[in-house]
């Protein structure tokens, strides 16, 4: 009795053909039959437990012998062949439970796990649409197998469909993403778009992503539309700006466009990047704008704790390529308020100041870096040329010949230093001194060609 109701309670789905035999046999023949199948089986469940498959199989082909059509013996038959990887046999059995009782969905998912296993998504995609009959659930696996068998059409109706009634996902998303970088799937996407906006219009990520397909396909005028949509629904809406911006700068309406700026650049809610974007295109309109140098230094403000951009010294650099010479020393000692020991941007900063002529303000910086970077040639050299420029010779010397001690295999700078050694020799007056650096000079530059 206590293997009969083994079995039965973990199997109870499965009907054992034992009354329809009992017609044809005497009871005593009856019994012994069903004790004798009772202990092959029992016997196939151990033999399992401790994976000796081989030893289970074999208990299993006894109980079929006794009861050839009974679901419980192909089930186990399938599993057991499914441990030892023998998928033909296993799949076919499982089939053959399938085939008698289609709602077992144990054997529906031992198939689906042959499939899988297998890599033969195509045939699994019609299992686990049998599977989603049983559990709603296995749709998150029908999504899976369409993107990897690249049925992104059915797949992108699916993630929809999934989206409108449980919620946007972060896997959903990151789907969504590569199959949209294909064009021809961009425009199903856009009517779903604009259902949703029509069915839910205070939904402000439908428009995001519907203003981010149009700005793709370049259809500006339709991603406006959608932004000034935004704005009208949800006048609170920081993303409608983003592209508002955008629209405000191609039409060159500044006002417009550096208060769409600074709504978009203070928001928590925007992407750093796209905030960089912004940024870059309004320096690009107000460089030669000096109306809007102050929006710009306020624009500047909100990127004060951006670890991976400095954005003060990105613009200097955006002025020294430009040769702006004044706007480029304005944003490198910007960004060296805040960030003192960079010692690339003082570089910079020097090389702007020698260029702008700015000699006593170049002194004063150079003299002060020097003792901050004191094993940094370039300091003392501009500390030397700056003191040449404004006729005081002997600080000159004093500086570039401390600066020489730190040179390590730099010709180029080393031809330099000698050039202003000589021009404040030449001005003390001591012609020794002057011909002995011009001689150092040539020397340098001959290993400079080299």
């Amino acid at each position: 009795m206590r293997k009969i109701i083994l079995y039965t309670f973990l199997f109870g789905t499965f009907v054992f053909p034992t009354a329809s035999v009992a017609q044809q046999q005497e009871p005593e023949q009856v019994a012994l039959d069903t004790k004798e199948f009772e202990d092959h089986l029992y016997e196939s469940f151990k033999q399992k437990g401790i994976e000796n498959y081989d030893k289970a199989i074999q208990e299993l082909e006894k109980c079929q012998n006794l009861e050839p059509n009974n679901p419980l013996v192909w089930f186990e038959l399938a599993k057991n062949y499914y441990f030892q990887k023998k998928y033909v046999d296993s799949y076919n059995y499982f089939e053959k439970v399938t085939q008698a009782d289609p709602k077992n969905r144990w054997a529906w998912q031992g198939l689906y796990d042959i499939c899988y296993d297998t890599k033969d998504y195509n045939k699994a995609i019609t299992i686990v649409a049998k599977l989603i009959e049983f559990k709603e659930d296995y749709k998150e696996d029908l999504l899976s197998l369409y993107m990897t068998t690249q049925q992104y059409d059915k797949a992108l109706t699916l993630i929809n469909e999934l989206n409108e009634r449980f919620g946007v996902t972060d896997k959903h998303e990151l789907y969504k993403a590569q199959i949209l970088k294909d064009v021809k799937y961009q425009g199903s996407e856009k009517e779903n778009l604009i259902a949703q906006i029509k069915k839910n219009p205070k939904e402000e990520s439908n428009y995001i992503q519907l203003i981010y397909l149009y700005s793709q396909s370049n259809q500006e005028e339709k991603a406006l539309e959608v932004a000034k949509q935004l704005e009208k629904e949800i006048p609170t809406s920081d993303w409608a700006q983003v592209s508002l911006f955008k629209f405000h700068i191609n039409n060159q309406d500044g006002e417009k466009a550096t208060k769409a700026m600074h709504i978009a650049l203070s928001s928590t809610k925007i992407d750093s990047k796209i905030k960089h974007r912004i940024l870059n295109e309004y320096l690009l309109f107000a460089k030669d704008k000096p109306l809007f140098e102050k929006d710009l230094d306020k624009a500047i403000t909100y990127f004060d704790n951006d670890k991976e951009v400095k954005v003060a010294k990105e613009i200097g650099k955006f002025y020294h390529s430009k040769k702006t010479w004044d706007k480029a020393i304005k944003y490198y000692k910007m960004h060296l308020n805040t960030v003192s020991d960079d010692y690339e941007t003082s570089n910079l900063l020097a090389e702007c100041y020698k260029e702008a002529q700015q000699y006593e303000a170049l002194a004063k910086f150079s003299e002060e870096q020097s003792q901050l970077f004191p094993s940094q040639p370039d300091m003392y050299y501009y500390l030397g040329y700056a003191y040449n420029k404004l006729k005081n010779f002997k600080k000159a010397k004093d500086s570039l010949e401390t600066g020489l001690d730190f040179i390590v295999d730099n010709a180029k700078l080393e031809a330099a230093f000698y050039n202003q050694l000589i021009e404040c020799y030449s001005g003390l007056g001591d012609a020794k001194k002057k011909e002995y650096y011009t001689n150092k000079q040539l020397e340098a530059q001959k290993t400079q060609k080299k």
